[in-house]
């Protein structure tokens, strides 16, 4: 199949529960600067963890056919939950390429784990659905998985106490219990978590690698685009187009702070048209 350079130049389509996913955009950004971006952050409908498999399908399916309206050629699942959930499920539906943040995550802890003990926090949803835990005992059936659900890491994020000494307590509070265990990798498996990476880092101490769901996912993507002659031949840098379900001034104001810059206008839709 011949793919022509107008198709190579099509955005990437990007979606989340919410705010979360906008880790792994910042990712591609630095490791992708050419590429165009279209983002949609679900955020009437946040958060996905407490919701049933099937309407997590259900919301997966119309996040796609909204992305596939603007014409993009790959997509990006970067919610925990959704991957976990509904990603195997979309891809049997639909024909263009996509990838979750459960395999980039777990393949990287597998690749720097030592001693194979490794360690997985996630909200609620993600940790309940085992999806890291099946995904690093397919890996190597050998590995101990100790997994823990962090849920307050999430408001920490987005409110920015990600360097004060409340997050230092709450993390010393959830993660000792894993560092006992004597992992040596940890996943951040919440796509809010690497904005804590500090302080996590700091608790868990220099023998365990934190592993960036967000950053190995912009890898994997890389890899991919370039297995499927879909990476963007423009030398210029690429626009980021930013679309939500509800509250588009709250997710501004949070996706400037997640990105460290103006992210412009962002568009309101009604996604139960889709």
């Amino acid at each position: 199949m011949i793919i022509s350079k107008a198709h190579r130049t099509r955005a990437i389509g990007i979606f989340d529960s919410g705010i979360g996913g906008l880790t792994v955009v910042a990712e591609i950004l630095r490791q992708l600067p050419n590429e165009n971006m279209i983002y949609f952050g679900d955020t009437g409908r946040y958060p996905y963890g407490p919701r049933s498999r099937e309407i997590i399908k259900k919301f997966s399916r119309q996040n796609i056919n909204f992305l596939l309206e603007k014409g993009i050629k790959f997509i990006v699942v970067a919610c925990n939950t959704a991957s976990a959930y509904a990603l195997e499920y979309v891809k049997r539906i639909y024909s263009i390429p996509m990838i979750g943040v459960v395999k980039p995550g777990s393949e990287a802890a597998a690749r720097f784990t030592v001693n194979g003990r490794i360690g997985v926090i996630g909200t609620e949803g993600t940790i309940a659905s085992l999806s890291y835990q099946k995904a690093l005992k397919k890996i190597n059936d050998s590995f101990k998985v100790v997994a823990k659900s962090c849920p307050l890491f999430v408001s920490l994020a987005e409110e920015g106490y990600i360097d004060k000494p409340a997050a230092r307590l709450i993390a010393k509070d959830y993660l000792l219990e894993i560092k006992n265990k004597k992992i040596d990798a940890l996943v951040l498996g919440c796509t809010h978590y690497p904005l804590l990476k500090s302080v996590i880092g700091s608790v868990m101490g220099k023998g365990v690698t934190l592993v960036d769901s967000a950053e190995q996912t912009a890898v994997a993507v890389k890899q991919a685009l370039g297995r499927l002659d879909l990476s963007n031949p423009s030398k210029k840098a690429g626009k980021t187009r930013f679309y939500v379900s509800d509250s588009p001034g709250k997710f501004k104001i949070l996706g400037e702070r997640f990105l460290g810059k103006s992210i412009g206008k962002v568009n309101l839709i009604d996604i139960n048209a889709y």
